[in-house]
């Protein structure tokens, strides 16, 4: 309600409170009070899941053995991607009232520029973007969390601090002194593996971050070491890229539990290439570059790539590329699972024809458009692929 710097602040960014599980929850009144898993079979993982199973600490990508014995009484429901991604369309026709300079990061969550349109629409950002989280709630049924400040990452670190139903704000002033006092898990790009390599140096806060030289931060860890010494003083330049600067579409699951089950791991190719596959369809895209990612127990990494002969938006096609690529690198024992896509243009341009390689593909996407459809329409559960339930 107050600061001193409200006015003044243009850069956002919106995420979606455990998205799945709330549109499941609005689509069925009777889930409203109970622990809601969103995610594949007995074998499978946890997509999302909603802020009741997560105080009993369920959290995204934990294996759903391991959630069902955290939380035995939840209802695990099926990704329904296609509806979904027809609700992050109506959201994104709400952000682009406001602004055309957005940067979506997934169906539920995106960054936004709202700079100069103070005068355009009669109100400053934090007002307007306000008014469009009611708007969310109150017309779409589902609750949003909202960060601002003078740039991403701290937009991004603003959104997560007061979730569900949040509007944080880290001013200008504010940013060093709120920094000094963070664990240095919340930096851009700290992972598992970057924090255990700063906490060998003794590194484990910002404040001890803040007393390294950009110089020796360089020396001992390369490009990242002066990415480190940026954000630790609040500083990002990155400006928001609308989505005809969108480059490749990709998302990842890091396991709790370092895995080498073959079907295990493929259940997780066919639900990447599921969600990646969605977004494509929520923004009207299609990529013919597929890139498999994969992080290995010792956290060496594989990144292998695949040049299709036509643009692709099914998950069909995508999961196809990438488990050829997965049978090729396949061996060991693995912490991460990545699918993308790149090489971006029209859906226009898609092409899904049958060639002497693959005669059946013209028929496998007609069935996914009816999938589509009928999990549109009839809602969770009304059909899946067998493999989601690896």
């Amino acid at each position: 309600m107050h600061h001193r710097e409200l006015a003044n602040l243009s850069i956002a960014h919106m995420d979606c409170d455990a998205f799945y599980a709330s549109v499941e929850k609005r689509d069925n009144p009777e889930l409203r009070d109970q622990a809601v898993i969103v995610g594949g079979g007995r074998r499978g993982i946890v997509s999302t899941c909603c802020y009741i199973a997560r105080i009993r600490g369920v959290r995204s990508a934990m294996p759903m053995f391991q959630a069902l014995k955290l939380c035995p009484d939840a209802v695990v429901v099926s990704p329904r991607m296609q509806v979904y991604s027809s609700v992050s369309r109506q959201i994104r026709t709400l952000m682009m009232a406001l602004t055309p300079a957005i940067e979506p990061l997934s169906l539920d969550e995106a960054f936004l520029d709202l700079s100069g349109t103070t005068r355009l629409h009669g109100a400053p950002p934090a007002v307007l973007l306000a008014k469009m989280m009611r708007t969310i709630e109150q017309e779409i049924g589902i609750s949003g969390s909202v960060g601002l400040s003078h740039n991403k990452f701290l937009a991004k670190i603003a959104s997560d601090l007061d979730k569900p139903r949040g509007f944080s704000v880290i001013g200008r002033a504010d940013t060093q002194a709120f920094l000094e006092v963070q664990h240095i898990k919340i930096l851009w790009g700290v992972g598992t593996a970057t924090q255990a390599a700063l906490e060998k140096s003794g590194i484990r806060s910002i404040k001890d971050l803040l007393r390294w030289d950009e110089s020796d931060l360089t020396t001992r860890f390369g490009q990242m070491g002066r990415r480190l010494f940026s954000l630790a003083r609040g500083q990002d330049n990155r400006p928001v890229a609308t989505d005809e600067k969108t480059k490749s579409v990709s998302k990842e699951t890091t396991f709790e539990i370092n895995t080498c089950d073959t079907a295990f791991l493929d259940g997780h190719l066919w639900r990447l290439s599921e969600a990646v596959a969605a977004i494509l369809k929520a923004r009207d895209l299609a990529g013919s570059v597929v890139t498999l990612k994969l992080k290995r127990s010792d956290f060496s990494q594989v990144t292998r790539r695949h040049s299709l002969p036509q643009p692709t938006q099914t998950a069909d096609r995508i999961y196809r590329e990438a488990a050829a690529l997965f049978a090729q690198n396949q061996g060991g024992t693995f912490r991460l699972i990545g699918v993308g896509i790149s090489g971006l243009c029209a859906a226009a341009f898609a092409s899904e024809a049958d060639d002497l390689l693959d005669p059946n593909a013209a028929k496998r996407a007609a069935s996914e458009k009816a999938f589509d459809q009928i999990r549109a329409k009839f809602g969770k559960g009304s059909i899946i692929k067998g493999r989601a339930l690896q």
